[in-house]
């Protein structure tokens, strides 16, 4: 059976899947119960210094997107940091730690962006016996407007300096956990690795309102008749997740730079993909929130049964192995030409593909009167719109063109050799070149 054991930053854990810094690592009970279901590491819930109390909401913290099923697409929230005593949670650490050694435990930090509050909570922090910490330069809400989380993850310069002081004041490996509420992503994540971040994490809360109560017109989760943005999370934020740390993993100043994948990750393929970008583990939160720590079990099993099925016999052996192939535009080879295919046996003659290629496409589906759905290939592009709305699985597919064929839509004969696409007139790069 495949090896599902990781070694992050030194740090080994049974399996690739951690718990991210959120409610579900807030407390003993819960870390507790998550080992026992199987994780392989935790986030312990955002630490702040011993400075003025943290005040959570009494009334609602969450807002959800649902789909057509009611099945959770993304959550919404406006909850704080950890609001429990610094004390309580860094002695509930040690005790957690010393009990179950063979798996990760990271610390969440974040404290006002001064040198000696960071310097304060560190020795303690490191007392506790814990693996690594984590910088959350991510959090959208309550603590951006107090200068820390996204405030400081959203400034380049602080993330350098903080980081500078965390490797000073900290022997152990040091987590960026960077915010996805910035242009580049890749600006932040140089700045971590040029402060000697020893790994980033990846993408903190999208900074949202989820929805408005049109009875009283206030944002939801509502609090009294008033609202504010919080931060989204869920499947709904796996696609942005997943470019960002592409974005980093290809990046030549960042290459190199251990990741940790955070998005939307809710079974295994999630994780396996993240991981084929790059990413050395991945980080769950709301896939716990929504289903209880044991789907771990269905994201270990289902990985190890790939794994088995690809002859992957450790996970290193597929980290990374999507990026090369992660590249702009430009370089796309527009050689490569493919055409719809309907199977009439499988189609259940509901016409969404007709109707979507005809109103909002290039009408390449002509529909018999008996309503057969036949592509035309003289006018299909091959946008793949009429798989994306088919409501069977595999019945359109996209059939490639062998090279000699002539396209019937352009007229051109096509050309299997990638070559002749690096300098075709249309290539902009070969328009550079010349």
């Amino acid at each position: 059976m495949a090896n599902l054991e990781t070694d992050f930053l030194g740090i080994k854990s049974p399996n690739p899947f951690w718990l991210a810094s959120a409610p579900p690592t807030d407390k003993e009970y819960n870390v507790r119960r998550a080992f026992e279901a199987g994780w392989g590491g935790v986030v312990w819930k955002t630490l702040g210094s011993e400075g003025p109390p943290i005040v959570n909401v009494n009334g609602p913290r969450y807002g959800a997107i649902y789909g057509a099923d009611r099945r959770v697409l993304g959550l919404n929230n406006i909850e704080l940091i950890t609001d429990r005593p610094l004390e309580t949670n860094l002695e509930e650490i040690a005790r957690v730690k010393a009990d179950y050694p063979d798996r990760a435990m990271i610390v969440s930090i974040m404290v006002p962006c001064e040198e000696a509050a960071w310097k304060a909570i560190l020795p303690r922090v490191e007392e506790t016996g814990a693996d690594g910490i984590e910088l959350n330069f991510g959090c959208p809400h309550g603590m951006s407007e107090r200068g820390m989380g996204a405030a400081v993850g959203q400034v380049p310069e602080y993330i350098e300096m903080v980081t500078r002081w965390c490797k000073q004041y900290y022997s152990k490996p040091v987590i960026v956990k960077l915010t996805p509420n910035i242009t580049d992503v890749r600006y932040p994540a140089r700045a971590a690795h040029k402060g000697g971040a020893d790994a980033v994490s990846l993408i903190n809360t999208i900074s949202s309102i989820i929805s408005v109560n049109l009875d009283d017109f206030s944002p939801e989760p509502s609090i009294d008749g008033k609202g504010s943005h919080g931060g989204y999370c869920g499947p709904a934020v796996k696609p942005i997740a997943m470019n960002m740390v592409a974005e980093i993993a290809r990046d030549p100043e960042t290459a190199g730079l251990p990741i940790s994948g955070i998005g939307g990750i809710s079974t295994w393929r999630d994780a396996a993909e993240f991981m084929s970008l790059g990413c050395g583990n991945v980080q769950v939160c709301t896939a716990a929130m929504t289903y209880g720590f044991r789907i771990v079990e269905e994201m270990t099993a289902g990985l190890s049964r790939w794994m088995d099925e690809k002859g992957y016999t450790r996970v290193d052996d597929f980290v990374g192995r999507a990026v090369p192939n992660v590249t702009d535009w430009q370089y796309l080879n527009l050689n490569y030409v493919t055409k719809a295919r309907i199977d009439q046996d499988a189609c259940i003659k509901c016409g969404r593909c007709y109707a979507a290629c005809e109103d909002t496409s290039h009408q390449a589906i002509s529909m018999s009167p008996d309503r057969v759905f036949e592509v035309i290939d003289g006018e299909c592009v091959a946008c793949n719109l009429c798989v994306d709305v088919c409501p069977v699985e595999n019945c359109i597919t996209m059939e490639r063109l062998e090279a000699g064929t002539v396209d019937p839509r352009t007229g051109q004969t096509v050309s299997d050799d990638y070559a002749n696409w690096t300098m075709h007139p249309n290539n902009p790069m070969a328009r550079a070149a010349e």
